[in-house]
């Protein structure tokens, strides 16, 4: 068997909510608001599922985990991440690197980026080199600029699993 690469792209955007925590990449992170949504609303990682999903030709993470379903009112994005990679197995593939852009204006992530790579890394089974987050602002444009919301997008290179 060849072995064949596919590359995959997701996006996700969440508003933001005064009564919810924080999390993206799997992390509490502290800060006054936090995002709304029927999951933990992590949006950095549902975008890297969504880019996991599309490469693999899985539909997307609303496919598989819809928000109407009580069982996954709250969950875990990392929990999530963690069954997209079992569906992208059970399809023949293996994820080989992620790329990901958090984009909001505030908080700071860089304080958080390792923890979120590293919480990535070990749902998909991968090197922490092979995960990147980054966030930037949207330089007070859009949705984002305004403080309505952020916005995430990442892309995930996956391979075929070789045969042994």
């Amino acid at each position: 068997m060849v072995n064949q690469a596919r590359v995959g792209i997701g996006y996700d955007s969440h508003r933001w909510s005064g009564d919810r925590r924080l999390v993206l990449g799997g992390v509490n992170i502290p800060y006054q608001r936090g995002l709304l949504g029927h999951s933990d609303a992590d949006a950095l990682i549902h975008a890297i599922c969504d880019a996991i999903l599309g490469a693999v030709g899985a539909g997307d993470i609303g496919t598989h985990f819809p928000d109407h379903d009580p069982a996954f009112k709250d969950i875990s994005g990392i929990l999530l991440l963690n069954r997209v990679r079992e569906i992208a197995a059970g399809k023949g593939y293996r994820v080989v690197n992620i790329d990901a852009t958090v984009i909001l204006e505030e908080p700071k992530l860089r304080p958080y980026a390792l923890e979120m790579i590293n919480n990535i890394a070990g749902a998909l089974a991968l090197v922490p080199e092979m995960v990147s987050v980054k966030a930037k602002t949207n330089e007070g444009m859009g949705f984002v600029g305004r403080g309505e919301g952020i916005a995430a997008m990442a892309v995930a290179l996956v391979e075929t699993i070789e045969a042994i």
